[in-house]
């Protein structure tokens, strides 16, 4: 079952990358800047291919077959219709830049949909509904524009990505989450079809309208994969993004820089600029996830807190690794 939505989606993904790119090349040229990654001009808007196959594959499928209805159901249209909702918003800042504040009230607004529609609960011991949901709309909305922050580089978010959203699809196979796993597999799919445009030197972007609502849709799969009891999971799986994005702001914040603008400080844009190519980070930060993946599945078949603690510790130290490999010239660590 989850092979099939993975395949469709790929193929999906492909085709309307091809019927779309005259398009991008006309309308939505991503031209390089002091900031950019990039030397020439280059389309972007694959996100919509990306988007669209996805949302597209898992509608059919929830269509054909009922057993994929159910609890999640609601929460997946509203989370499916807040990502369009983003991507609208992506499309527009990607074609004319909108301001930061009508963006980011958009942005709460989608986050805020998601996360009242979700039956979750994560730390109802500890945490009242309201501070919890207050939270989750916070770090929701840090995720979507982290996620936005760190698609900078060739094939960075799809490194990230796809390995993210494969567990989420094993979960599944596994007999957990039905219908969150498969739009992971959907969406996993639709990335690898992206992918061999995306591949260095890429021949198209995702732009914002692809990058924000992936945020969005990878956040929720998260959320309820956090709702299953797996919360340290959930957070090893985006760590390296979490972390390289977390730790870039709060420096920027300490030398009082406007973290609203672009630039050129995250741990993977220092590495290119410390001789590492493009293809060597994406390499980087894919091998690294598959090591959080793995640490991931150790803590979904051993459920004591001591393996929870010693797990997300060991990311945390990965993740640390790799972020300090970036910051160091490349002829220091060859």
């Amino acid at each position: 079952m989850l092979f099939v939505p993975t395949l469709l989606s790929a193929l999906l993904s492909v085709l309307l990358i091809v019927v779309l790119k005259p398009l991008l090349v006309r309308y939505a040229l991503a031209r390089p800047n002091a900031r950019s990654s990039h030397r020439i001009p280059t389309p972007q808007g694959g996100g919509i291919a990306v988007v669209g196959a996805s949302l597209l594959v898992t509608g059919l499928l929830i269509v054909l077959f009922s057993d994929l209805t159910g609890p999640a159901t609601g929460s997946f249209l509203t989370a499916a219709a807040a990502g369009l909702v983003l991507a609208v918003v992506g499309a527009t800042d990607d074609i004319r830049p909108l301001p930061t504040i009508p963006r980011l009230l958009l942005q709460i607004g989608a986050v805020t949909a998601v996360v009242l529609t979700s039956d979750v609960r994560l730390l109802p011991d500890l945490v009242p509904l309201g501070l919890e949901r207050a939270l989750l709309v916070f770090g929701g909305v840090w995720f979507v524009n982290l996620v936005n922050f760190m698609d900078g580089l060739d094939w960075i978010t799809v490194a990230e990505m796809v390995p993210v959203t494969a567990f989420v699809a094993f979960c599944g196979w596994a007999g957990l989450m039905p219908l969150p796993a498969v739009y992971a597999a959907a969406l996993c799919g639709a990335l690898i079809g992206f992918a061999p445009f995306n591949r260095p030197v890429a021949r198209l972007f995702l732009g914002d309208v692809g990058s924000l609502p992936i945020g969005l849709l990878i956040g929720w799969l998260l959320l309820q994969l956090a709702g299953t009891g797996a919360l340290v999971a959930a957070l090893l799986l985006p760590l390296y993004y979490l972390m390289d994005a977390t730790i870039t702001l709060l420096r920027r914040l300490a030398r009082r820089e406007k973290i609203w603008e672009a630039h050129r400080t995250h741990f993977y844009q220092k590495a290119t600029d410390n001789g590492f190519s493009a293809l060597a980070v994406s390499a980087h930060v894919f091998g690294l996830n598959l090591a959080l993946v793995a640490l991931a599945t150790i803590t979904l078949v051993w459920r004591s807190a001591t393996v929870q603690v010693a797990a997300l510790a060991a990311g945390v130290v990965l993740v640390a690794l790799v972020l300090r490999l970036f910051s160091r010239p490349r002829s220091k660590v060859a």
